[in-house]
């Protein structure tokens, strides 16, 4: 049997005991918009890759999940039903609860016949590896930053495109559509109202932007105005 390549970012101990190449560098917030969010949806892959992979990026932009929690996740953390994913061990090693909506619901429906086609049960992790030997077992956060890099560029894409990021771009969708802090904070998994805050004073000035669209638009005239 011939032996499969795979890229060394996704096998375990990918860097291990190196520092990370952005070590000490920071950037900005850049929350995705819905027209790139859209394009960069269909440059993900194709088959059981581009479906596993649409449905992970999926949930991390309508959750708000840290790609740590959407890695950890089985196939029975995620209640249909109510449109709810468990998240048992989050930061803090705290267990929590989040909604779903029918979009990622759908990304899943279309990933569950390729775990199923391909051997994998409920006891392997949601987002799995799909190649061997590594079939069932874990994905690896390295991987899925890669993935997401290399799509956004082919989506054209300017801003960086990056797991967290998605979990920023839920939390500005959220304050952008007046949802209550303490709704954001629970999706989010803040302990406290004040951490939001911050985080979303990150992200954009809400209230000012809100009261600059809702001023008048002046009508133009007179000599030289188009």
């Amino acid at each position: 049997m011939a032996t499969v390549e795979r890229s060394p970012v996704t096998m375990p101990g990918y860097r291990s005991g190196a520092a990370p190449a952005n070590k000490g560098l920071t950037w900005p917030p850049e929350p995705l918009s819905r027209s790139e969010i859209e394009a960069l949806l269909p440059q993900l892959g194709t088959c059981a890759f581009g479906a596993r992979n649409r449905a992970l990026v999926g949930l991390l932009w309508r959750s708000g999940l840290r790609i740590s929690e959407a890695l950890a996740l089985f196939p029975k953390d995620i209640d249909r039903d109510h449109g709810t994913v468990t998240v048992l061990r989050g930061k803090g090693r705290k267990r929590r609860q989040v909604a779903i909506d029918m979009l990622v619901l759908g990304l899943l429906d279309e990933w569950w016949p390729h775990r199923e086609r391909l051997g994998i049960d409920g006891a392997e992790y949601l987002f799995c590896s799909i190649k061997r030997p590594m079939r069932g077992g874990p994905l690896h956060s390295s991987y899925v930053r890669e993935m997401m890099h290399q799509a956004g560029r082919r989506a054209e894409i300017q801003k960086r495109v990056h797991p967290h990021g998605l979990r920023h771009t839920m939390a500005f969708e959220l304050l952008m559509e007046g949802m209550p802090l303490g709704v954001i904070r629970d999706q989010l998994g803040h302990t406290q109202l004040q951490t939001t805050m911050t985080y979303l004073d990150h992200l954009a000035p809400a209230a000012a932007i809100k009261a600059m669209h809702a001023r008048p638009v002046p009508t133009l005239g007179g000599a030289g105005l188009v």
